[in-house]
């Protein structure tokens, strides 16, 4: 395991890099693990070379004079192997493997060294393929390359090899063998599928330069020694086969003619051409590292790679290839081949797609015009590259360039369209896109209000505002508040109309994606101070759409026709997102209303955009706030003076539409509450009776139900006291003021239709005393017994008394009459003793004043009743009493 190997490692390497566990891929002699710096966090790649894998192919053969020899081969190794590493750090070029620190021994005799990430070798990559060939598919067998995300989504860690993989790949290299054949002056020497590494961009990196060296021919004074031949063909069976000269690849330059040329180099890239395309992907010539069967295949024809026998490849090959490229590459004489650069120009590569590409590599040196022309023709082609390519090769290039704010906006609108094309898209977005975009819009410019304005940048920008909802639906909530949201901000507060108007008709998706803290407390105030500072009338009305999705509406609502009352169009608005990602009541109803309340602008366009909030706000607020706030706000827009006929008339729908919810709230709420207050008034009747003397003596339910029946009977009491004067004694009753020339009150016996109507809750009382209880009229002036029998039941009001001086009755004489005309003409029976007598009888009008002739006539015969006054009796005087002589109005008794 490396992990056991690794805690024996003492570099620098091993120190300042976060290094896995398992190695990612094996190329040759190297294992290439991940790593990362922790200082900065970089990502690369870490060879590691340990020497220990060299003593298991030894076999302890030779004795002690073999393991002298084999260590002297040991170590020749090692030396090569260093000389790699060297190389990798002396050449620089975007087609050679860049190098992040430099080889490193290990305290157990191993190398080690760091370079840029890289995915597989392209060995790897075609042994790949072989191995899901033969399981009939991709998803026939699990691949080495597959690696799963944080998110539980698994992908393959490689690019698919498909033809324009292999065009852009092999382009690459060819860049790579013209650097080094004409401005380096090596010859590379061992051009294997080993040698070549692919990176994280799918770009393909020439390493292995193990056996490179100078030419035989070459005129530059270099340093380094030239390639041993000898030593290099010769296959030693003690040593790896991966660490020596893989003759598979070879050119016959090397083997036949031992001759070092840069026209070797580019024998070898025909052969790996041929690898690419094969089945199984390996080279035509089987050596088996063998010198002499290598030279025996080139003694025959048919073994020999040539366009007659298809180059010994098993499967057709393009066009292109077999017509003017292979010829041209694979033949016996070197004179006859083609450069390095020859081979870019060939007709292999002549299409768009690779023509792009270059473009693209070579884009940082193109002028102005030329990169903007690029830039708006590329869209046309993004749907013909194969999506790998434009995952890891044409993206991240596009990316690097958005530094160029002249063409930024072209920029992102190739990113945006490429996020659609990907199905990984959201990998892209959350690792590539959005931290570029922070960096572009956020860290290098800050706030748009704060600096000079800056029109290119504000054009970037406005693309990302446009394709907001393609962002949202790639990432979630937290690395869009984190990341987009500051940049939705930024173009909120933007001094340009344009951007703001896009930034507000972004909120449908920001609604979809954030919470509601966040809605209510980072992205409303944001909205209502540009609604409530801006002096632009389309930002006001986009305002006041916002406010509609803020309440939790939809942005196409303006046909709505409904009552507003079934919540039928509301509730399928709301499906779209949340419930929670709308403001709530008390933010409409304090904030949103006021908002719009303090708008000074009238304009119909406005006014109708104020109309679809106030929709929404309907069926939020409260009913008393409706009430309250809504309906006069609502009244002074639809009076507007620039409204039109139909305006009005929508106006005018909302008024009533609110105003029926509102009346019917309020009469269900007044139904409600009348309800309750009846039960409790019933309740209450019971108390009231009781207070009042309609329970029994001993105050017992009982006794009320006895009186109860006795009182709906009609039966007397033969016990107790009187009903009525209990109750009265009880709870006396205030008595209107009197005069001596009122009437008594009727009683409810007399008049009772008119004492229901007066005092509606009192209750019908039938008089304990039969009605053959009351003495009988006659003549006789005697009326002890119907005082006896009236005063029992019927108080009288309170009047002046007068002493009583005679026992006739003026009722008798003719002359009185006309004021007595509904009681009969009887005289009644004086009482057997004194007694209080009322001035006048209650069934008659009082007499008139007494005149000379008639003053020894009694004054008062009419009323023998009890007067009572505030539930107390009061003595008349004696009979015998002098009358008293009549003052005021009673002087005048007889005309009233």
């Amino acid at each position: 395991m490396f992990t056991s190997a690794l805690k024996s490692f003492t570099s620098n390497i091993s120190a300042n890099y976060t290094i896995s566990t398992t190695p990612s891929s094996i190329s040759g002699a190297w294992k290439v693990y991940d790593g990362k710096k922790k200082s900065t966090g970089k990502a690369v790649s870490i060879f590691v070379f340990e020497r220990k894998s060299l003593d298991s192919h030894s076999g302890g053969l030779g004795g002690r004079s073999g393991g002298a020899s084999l260590r002297k081969l040991q170590d020749e190794v090692i030396a090569r192997v260093k000389k790699e590493s060297n190389l990798l750090a002396r050449l620089r070029h975007p087609s050679i493997l860049e190098l992040a620190e430099p080889i490193e021994d290990t305290r157990s005799g191993g190398l080690m060294f760091a370079t840029e990430p890289v995915t597989a070798s392209l060995s790897g990559l075609l042994q790949e393929k072989d191995d899901q060939e033969r399981a009939g598919g991709v998803a026939g067998r699990p691949s080495r390359y597959v690696v799963e995300e944080g998110d539980g989504q698994r992908r393959r860690r490689e690019l698919e090899i498909d033809e324009l993989e292999i065009q852009k790949g092999l382009l690459q290299v060819a860049q790579g063998l013209e650097f080094l054949h004409e401005s380096a002056g090596l010859v590379h020497g061992n051009l294997t599928p080993d040698a070549i590494f692919v990176n994280v961009k799918s770009d393909w990196k020439i390493a292995g330069l193990g056996f490179a060296g100078p030419p035989d021919n070459s005129s530059s004074q270099s340093t380094m020694a030239p390639i041993s031949l000898s030593e290099a063909l010769y296959h030693d069976p003690r040593l790896p086969r991966f660490i020596q000269l893989d003759l598979d690849y070879t050119s016959p330059d090397f083997a036949l003619d031992s001759n070092i040329s840069s026209s070797a180099d580019m024998f070898s890239l025909g052969l790996l051409l041929l690898a690419l395309y094969n089945s199984p992907h390996t080279s035509p010539l089987k050596t088996n590292s063998n010198l002499s069967t290598y030279k025996r295949l080139f003694t025959s024809s048919s073994t020999t790679p040539s366009s007659s026998n298809n180059f010994l490849s098993s499967r057709p090959l393009p066009r292109e290839l077999v017509s003017g490229v292979l010829p041209r590459l694979i033949t016996r004489r070197p004179a006859q081949r083609m450069s390095a650069r020859e081979f870019q120009q060939s007709q292999f590569f002549d299409n768009v797609l690779v023509s792009s590409i270059r473009f693209l590599d070579a884009l940082p040196a193109k002028t102005p015009n030329e990169k903007s022309q690029f830039m708006r023709g590329l869209p046309k082609i993004l749907e013909q590259f194969p999506k790998s390519v434009l995952d890891k090769k044409v993206l991240p290039a596009l990316l690097e360039e958005t530094k160029d704010r002249e063409i930024l906006s072209l920029i992102l609108q190739n990113v945006f369209k490429i996020i659609k094309i990907l199905p990984s898209g959201k990998r892209a977005v959350t690792d590539k896109i959005l931290p570029q975009l922070r960096e572009t819009f956020i860290s290098g410019g800050g706030k748009a209000g704060t600096h000079e304005k800056d029109a290119a940048k504000e054009a970037g920008l406005a693309v990302v505002l446009e394709n907001m909802s393609l962002i949202g639906d790639n990432c979630n909530g937290s690395e869009f508040k984190a990341d987009v949201l500051p940049i939705l901000q930024l173009g909120l507060e933007s001094p340009t109309h344009a951007i703001v108007d896009k930034a507000l008709g972004c909120l449908t998706t920001v609604l979809a994606i954030l919470d509601f803290s966040t809605i209510k407390n980072e992205v409303f105030p944001v909205v209502a101070a540009v609604f409530s500072k801006t002096s632009s009338l389309g930002i006001k009305i986009r305002g006041l759409e916002a406010f509609v999705i803020l309440c939790g509406g939809s942005a196409v609502d303006e046909t709505d026709t409904s009552d507003g009352l079934d919540g039928a169009m509301m509730g399928s608005k709301k499906t779209k997102r949340s419930n929670n990602a709308v403001l709530d009541k008390y933010t409409i109803q304090e904030k949103v209303v006021p908002l719009i309340k303090v708008m000074k602008t009238k304009e119909p366009a406005v006014m109708a955009a104020a109309l679809a909030v106030f929709k929404q706000i309907g069926n939020v607020a409260d009913t008393d706030y409706l009430a309250m706030e809504v309906l006069p706000i609502l009244w002074n827009f639809s009076l507007g003076p620039l409204l039109n006929l139909q305006l009005f008339q929508e106006f005018m729908i909302l008024i009533k539409q609110l105003s029926a919810r509102i009346e019917t709230e309020q009469v269900r709420k007044l139904r409600d509450l009348s309800s309750s207050n009846g039960a409790k008034e019933t309740s209450g009747s019971h108390d009231l009776g009781s207070t009042h003397g309609f329970f029994a003596s001993n105050g017992t339910e009982n006794g009320t139900t006895n009186d109860f029946e006795r009182l709906v009977l009609g039966k007397g009491t033969t016990n107790g006291p009187d009903i009525l004067g209990e109750a009265q004694s009880q709870a006396p009753k205030p008595s209107a003021p009197t005069f001596s020339w009122s009437s008594p009150p009727l009683t409810a016996s007399q008049n009772r239709p008119m004492s229901n109507m007066m005092n509606p809750q009192a209750r019908a009382i039938t008089p304990d005393q039969a009605l053959n209880s009351l003495a009988t009229l006659s003549p006789n002036p005697n009326t002890s017994a119907m005082i006896s029998g009236l005063n029992s039941f019927m108080p009288m009001q309170p009047m002046m008394l007068q002493p009583r001086t005679s026992t006739a009755s003026w009722s008798s004489t003719p002359a009185q009459q006309p004021f007595r005309q509904s009681q009969p003409t009887y005289s009644m029976p004086p009482p057997a003793q004194p007694g209080p007598v009322t001035p006048f009888s209650a069934f008659s009008l009082p007499p008139p004043p007494t005149s000379p002739q008639h003053s020894d006539m009694q004054t008062q015969n009419t009323g023998y009743f009890p007067a009572i006054q505030d539930g107390t009796k009061r003595q008349v005087p004696p009979v015998n009493q002098p009358v008293q002589q009549k003052t005021g109005l009673d002087k005048y008794e007889s005309l009233i």
